[in-house]
C-alpha cells in the first residue's frame, strides 16, 4: 500500500472504531507498514473519529518520526508487533467495552464458543499489565506474538494484528462482538461450547492466514 492510500485507510478505520464505540475521546491507535519499509501511525492526542490524512505520522521501523509529527505514545507496542511478525502489515489498539471488561476481569475471550472466534480471533492471549506508552509494553507482549494475533491487555484494552488495515479492523470488531455475546450468554446460564472436532477444524483454517 502506498502512503496516500494508507493515510486514507487509517482515517477510514479510525472513524469506524469511533463510530462503533471501540474507542472514545482520544483513545486507541493504528498503524500500518507502507512502501519503503516505513510505518504510518496515528498521532498522539487526536480523536480517531476526526483524523485527516495530514494528521498521520511517518516513522522508521525504530519509531523515529520522519516528518516531525508526534506519533502515538503506544508506538512501542506497534513496533514490537512488526519486529516479531514479518507477516503483520497493520496493528490496531482499541478499548472496546466488552473485550476490555474481560481484560479487567483477568480473563481471556474463549475461541471455542462461536465459529467466527475460532476462525478470525484464534486463541486470545491475555497479556499481563504493563505501563502504557513505555518499553515495558513491548516486553509484555513479546512472548505472545509468535502464536497469537488477538490480544487482551490486562487492565487496558485490546490489540489485533492484520494482513492489512481492513483485516485488523474486522478482527477487532469480531473480538468485541464475540465478547459481548459470551457476556450476555453467561447472564442466561452456562454457554455451550462448540464440539471439539469442529473447533479443531476451525482453528486449522485460522492458522493458515493472518
Amino acid at each position: 500500500m502506498n502512503q496516500a492510500e494508507a493515510r486514507d485507510e487509517i482515517c477510514r478505520i479510525g472513524r469506524l472504531l469511533w463510530e462503533c464505540g471501540h474507542v472514545g475521546a482520544v483513545e486507541g491507535n493504528l498503524s500500518c507498514r507502507i512502501d519503503g519499509g516505513t510505518l504510518l501511525c496515528t498521532p498522539t492526542g487526536k480523536s480517531k473519529g476526526d483524523l485527516t490524512p495530514s494528521d498521520l505520522v511517518l516513522t522508521d521501523l525504530e519509531g523515529k518520526s520522519l516528518d516531525g509529527g508526534q506519533p502515538s505514545s503506544e508506538l512501542q507496542l506497534h513496533l514490537e508487533c512488526y519486529a516479531s511478525r514479518p507477516d503483520c502489515q497493520a496493528v490496531v489498539h482499541a478499548h472496546p467495552p466488552y473485550a476490555t471488561a474481560f481484560a479487567l476481569a483477568g480473563e481471556t475471550v474463549p475461541d471455542n464458543m462461536l465459529p467466527e472466534a475460532a476462525v478470525f480471533l484464534g486463541r486470545v492471549a491475555l497479556v499481563p499489565f504493563a505501563m502504557p506508552g513505555t518499553p515495558a509494553m513491548r516486553d509484555a507482549i513479546r512472548p505472545y506474538l509468535g502464536l497469537h494475533k488477538t490480544f487482551l491487555l490486562q487492565n487496558h484494552g485490546a490489540v489485533v494484528l492484520g494482513a492489512d488495515l481492513q483485516g485488523a479492523w474486522e478482527r477487532m470488531d469480531t473480538l468485541e462482538r464475540v465478547a459481548a455475546a459470551i457476556y450476555r450468554a453467561r447472564r442466561l446460564g452456562d454457554p455451550l461450547t462448540l464440539p471439539a472436532s469442529a473447533t479443531t477444524k476451525l482453528r486449522d483454517y485460522f492458522n493458515a492466514k493472518l
